[in-house]
Order: C-alpha cells, then sequence, then structure tokens
C-alpha cells in the first residue's frame, strides 16, 4: 500500500491523489499529442522524400486525424471496461512503435500505415478522450477546471512540439527525428502511466453528477441526448476550423504573407490555453451547458468579426478574441457528459462526443478550402462557420429551455 493510500481522504474526490493523477494526466496528454503534430511539421520532408505532389504530402495528416478518431472511441471503451492505465500503456507502445516504423518506412504508404493505425488510432488517442474521461470521475467541485487542465495538453503539444520537431529534422533528419520521438514516448509515458493505476470508487465519481434527474429534464432518452451532443460537437468544430485551418492561406491572399498568418495561429491557440482554463473556473460555477453556450456565442461573435475587418492589426485582434471565445467549447462536451450521463460510460460515450468535432474540424476545413475554390473569396466560408456555429448554439439552448420547462413544472 503507498503512502497515499493511508492517508485519510487521499483517495477521495478533488483529494490529493486526484491532483497528483492530474499533473500526471497533463504529462501524458502533452506527449501522447505529439501524433497529431509531428505529421504536419513533417509534412515538407515527406514530400521530398517520397517525391509526392502537396496534397499527397498531406494525406498521412488525414488518415492520422481519421485513425485518431475512431482509435477514440475504441480506446474510451477500453478505459470503461480495465481503467484508463491500460490504454495509456497500450498507447505509450504504440507511439514508439509507431514513429519507428514510420522512420523505417520505404513508401509513402507504409507511411501512412503507422501514421493512422499505430501513431493516431492506437496512440495519440488514448492521451485525449480517455484521460479527459477519467479527470472527471476524481473531481467533483474542481470537475470544471480540471478537465480543462487536462484538455490544455493537447495545445501544449501544439505550441512546444512543434518548434523542437523542425529544429531536430533540420540537425539530424526526420527519420532520426521519428525514432527519437518514438524512444522518449516510451520511456517518459509508461512511468507517467503508473501514476494511474488507481480505479475511482464509481459511486464516488457519481456524486455531484446528477445524471438521472439532469436526464429525466431533458425528456430525452440518453440515446437522443448522445446524438444530439454529437452533432453540437460536429457544428461547433466545422466553425472553429475555418480560421483555424485558413488564416494562414487567408493571410497569404490579403498580401500579408503565410508568416503572418502563421503568427495569428500561434496567438489563437496561445490564448486558446487562456481560454481553456478560464473555463474551467467558470464551469464550476455556471455548469457545463452553460459554459457551452457562453464559449459557442462567443465563437460566433468573432467569426462575425471576420467579416468587416481584414486589416493586419485587427486580424491580429481577432484572432486573439477567437483564440479566447473558442478554447473553453470542447472541454464543457465531457462536463455536459457527467452532468447527464452515469459516471461508469463516460469514457465511452465522451469519446463518442470528441470523435465528431474531430470530424467536424477535419470537414470543416475541407468544407472551407472547396467553397474558397468555388467562390474565389473566404467570405462565404465564414459565413458557412458562421451558420454552423448557430447549429449548435440552437441545441445549446434547446437543452437549457428544457431544463427551465421542467423545473418551472416541478416548482
Amino acid at each position: 500500500m503507498t503512502t497515499v493510500d493511508k492517508q485519510p481522504g487521499a483517495m477521495e474526490p478533488d483529494g490529493r491523489y486526484a491532483w497528483w493523477r492530474l499533473v500526471a494526466a497533463l504529462g501524458l496528454s502533452t506527449i501522447g499529442g505529439i501524433g497529431l503534430w509531428s505529421v504536419v511539421v513533417a509534412l515538407p520532408a515527406i514530400q521530398t522524400e517520397f517525391g509526392v505532389d502537396r496534397s499527397g504530402a498531406s494525406l498521412p495528416f488525414t488518415a492520422t486525424m481519421i485513425g485518431f478518431a475512431i482509435g477514440g472511441v475504441l480506446m474510451g471503451r477500453f478505459s470503461d471496461r480495465f481503467g484508463v492505465r491500460m490504454p495509456i500503456t497500450l498507447g505509450s507502445l504504440m507511439l514508439g512503435a509507431g514513429y519507428i516504423a514510420a522512420a523505417s518506412a520505404t513508401t509513402m504508404w507504409q507511411f501512412i500505415l503507422a501514421q493512422a493505425v499505430m501513431i493516431g488510432m492506437l496512440g495519440s488517442s488514448s492521451t485525449f478522450g480517455p484521460l479527459v474521461a477519467d479527470v472527471t470521475l476524481w473531481f467533483v467541485k474542481r470537475r470544471g477546471i480540471a478537465v480543462a487542465i487536462v484538455a490544455s495538453g493537447n495545445y501544449l503539444a501544439g505550441t512546444v512540439w512543434p518548434p523542437i520537431l523542425q529544429y531536430a529534422i533540420e540537425t539530424i533528419g526526420w527519420r532520426q527525428a521519428h525514432m527519437g520521438i518514438g524512444v522518449f514516448c516510451v520511456v517518459t509515458m509508461l512511468p507517467l502511466s503508473l501514476c494511474l493505476r488507481h480505479r475511482p470508487d464509481i459511486e464516488k465519481a457519481g456524486r455531484g453528477s446528477g445524471s438521472v434527474e439532469m436526464l429525466t429534464q431533458t425528456r430525452l432518452s440518453p440515446k437522443t441526448l448522445q446524438v444530439l451532443v454529437m452533432v453540437a460537437g460536429l457544428a461547433c468544430c466545422i466553425a472553429m476550423s475555418m480560421p483555424q485551418v485558413h488564416i494562414v492561406a487567408y493571410c497569404g491572399d490579403l498580401g500579408y504573407g503565410v508568416a503572418r498568418g502563421a503568427e495569428m495561429l500561434s496567438l489563437m491557440l496561445g490564448f486558446g490555453i487562456i481560454s481553456r482554463l478560464a473555463s474551467g473556473f467558470i464551469a464550476d460555477r455556471i455548469g457545463g451547458l452553460n459554459t457551452l453556450i457562453l464559449g459557442s456565442a462567443l465563437q460566433f461573435s468573432a467569426l462575425l468579426f471576420y467579416l468587416p475587418f481584414n486589416g493586419l492589426t485587427p486580424l491580429y485582434i481577432v484572432s486573439a478574441f477567437f483564440g479566447l471565445a473558442q478554447g473553453g467549447i470542447v472541454p464543457s462536451y465531457a462536463l455536459i457528459i457527467r452532468e447527464y450521463f452515469p459516471a461508469r460510460d463516460a469514457g465511452a460515450r465522451l469519446s463518442l462526443v470528441l470523435m465528431t468535432t474531430i470530424v467536424g474540424m477535419a470537414a470543416g476545413g475541407w468544407m472551407s478550402g472547396e467553397i474558397y475554390d468555388l467562390t474565389g473569396s473566404y467570405r462565404a466560408a465564414f459565413l458557412n462557420g458562421i451558420a454552423w456555429n448557430l447549429v449548435n448554439l440552437a441545441i445549446a439552448f434547446w437543452l437549457l429551455a428544457g431544463q427551465v420547462r421542467s423545473k418551472a413544472v416541478t416548482s
């Protein structure tokens, strides 16, 4: 029995062990998140190595995202059944093997297979949805900020890893860099996974969720509510992807250069971390659904501001505002799932929602590009994002109205 096991209340929700566990989860999320970013940084080197065009070189990213989405659902179910340590251990080993396999690829399809299956589906997917769901089982009073912290790992990975990997590729080449990543993932993630060896008491984890009461208030079946939340996740991320995926190209079209667009993207991610953490404090006070409405309304406003303002300085300001607006949206779904559904289903149900957000990001980026090709302008693409954002808001307000109606009837 460890020291923390012997301390009264240490294993309780919001206890000391829960916070140490959160630190380990953030580290795992930041390290494992490299699977979504390395393929972007290595794209030029991959294109040169295998002699493909730009669209061909982009296929590994698409395949990785698809694998990540599918793997999130599989790992979520795995986590619900065996505890989060098992998928994390598997993910650590698969990231190590996947990066070594990618580094050893002699053809493009071998590289894509390593990225999609080993790195995306069986590797990085274990370090997002399952960890977010697990954290909700260890916190009640501070559930919002805990979810926000672990969900920030994905943004931290996007901030920390690209410059490190770019330097490694320039210094030792992309193959050696990928092998180094694989070894690093195994030697750091396996020890961190030991911090997650305990499983929560489901009865204690369910405290504060009010899932039966909340679900009854909606007058919806669990399946219908699950689908609605998934559609909301899809819609918000189609809207979110427009600036995130196309801001660099948009700045190039406006004559400001792609470097300015890259700076705006970094600004979005940086302010997104601030927003994600702040939304956690807010969610602990107003709940997951109200936090979703707040974030979605702010994102809607930010997208509107892109329409009249296209000067360089205004674009920096609007991009920073967009980052502040959207950072807390995706973590709010974890809180909504825990508020409406039993703790024992958290991993699988949340992973389904997160899968739709990933699909939304991928579909939204493609959709905006298609609209641009058809119209020759990003204005219609921004309007498309605004329309999808309204779908998200409509679902959220409808669920909120159901709560209000139910309380009015019972009071």
